[in-house]
């Protein structure tokens, strides 16, 4: 019997949290799943803990070599029976109810891609939502152009960029949609951008139904300068390849912006670290703009050793 979903989890060291990852995904009610776990050649007892789950229900697939979160969902998304692909972080989890309330939703409004409203938990935040229910009420459907315009980096504390679509497979084979491998932070944007591009509808459900667990070292929460210098490569491709309406075209020259804005703050922080006061004055003066960022939390010790 084909699943309608297929639950995509790559997972690299990830022992201390994919037992309870699988069990929401094997939880879900009213609706058929499979479980795909991609091991991302992890050096401590991931795959084993994969494998104490049936056969039946969680299939296991094990990469020779780490291929990043990109290479682990393709290799996930390959192995897919389902009519519906989930993508689900080995660290997060999601509400019994979400993938039938999601699948629904895509029926009812025939749309190819569907995204719905997160919790946020951590061990500096309670457990809140991650967006206003009201305004992605009002949203409705999520545009190309809008979609781009929220994935500016530092603009918010989140974006839409953190979302977790669910997306129908024939669609994603029919466009042989792929993530970027080359990508280790920004990986999920492009490739919901490129779905977009391609003329998918993507429908939003208001209420929270995934909860993204804040962990302290996770690669999504650290960001260096090969990170933006890839982010802005990946996006001038995604430029040439895809013929963009004016208003994508803007809201992407926006986010190269702040790619770049972001690009110099980092490279302001690296130099003060490093004690090297003249290199750091000579990289604000040629980005003043970036000097902004020293407002936002990540900061605050960059402020107090400056002081010292």
């Amino acid at each position: 019997m084909q699943p309608e979903v297929s639950v995509v989890i790559a997972a690299f060291n990830a022992e201390a949290t994919l037992a309870e990852a699988i069990r929401s995904a094997l939880d879900q009610r009213s609706i058929a799943v499979e479980v795909i776990v991609v091991d991302d050649a992890s050096r401590d007892s991931t795959a084993a803990i994969a494998r104490a789950f049936s056969k039946q229900t969680v299939r296991l697939v094990e990469l020779a070599q780490n291929r990043g979160p990109g290479g682990a969902r393709n290799a996930g998304f390959e192995q897919a029976r389902g009519r519906w692909i989930a993508v689900l972080d080995s660290d997060d989890a999601m509400q019994p109810d979400r993938l039938a309330r999601l699948v629904d939703r895509a029926k009812r409004e025939s749309a190819q891609i569907v995204v719905d409203n997160l919790f946020v938990a951590g061990p500096e935040e309670c457990r809140k939502t991650m967006f206003s229910v009201r305004h992605l009420e009002k949203l409705g459907h999520l545009t190309l152009a809008g979609f781009i315009r929220s994935n500016r980096i530092f603009e918010t504390k989140y974006n839409f960029g953190y979302m977790k679509p669910l997306f129908e497979r024939a669609f994603v084979e029919a466009h042989a949609l792929r993530y970027d491998e080359d990508l280790r932070i920004g990986e999920d944007f492009l490739f919901l951008a490129a779905a977009l591009a391609k003329g998918a509808l993507c429908t939003v459900e208001p209420q929270p139904g995934y909860l993204y667990n804040v962990r302290n070292g996770s690669i999504s929460r650290v960001l260096d300068a090969r990170h933006v210098a890839a982010m802005l490569a990946a996006d001038a491709g995604f430029e040439r390849e895809h013929d963009l309406d004016p208003a994508a075209r803007q809201a992407l020259w926006a986010r190269r912006r702040s790619l770049r804005q972001a690009q110099s703050f980092l490279s302001v922080v690296q130099h003060l670290k490093e004690k090297a006061l003249l290199k750091a004055a000579r990289a604000a003066v040629r980005d003043p703009a970036a000097l902004r960022h020293l407002r936002m939390p990540i900061s605050a010790r960059l402020r107090r050793m400056m002081a010292h």
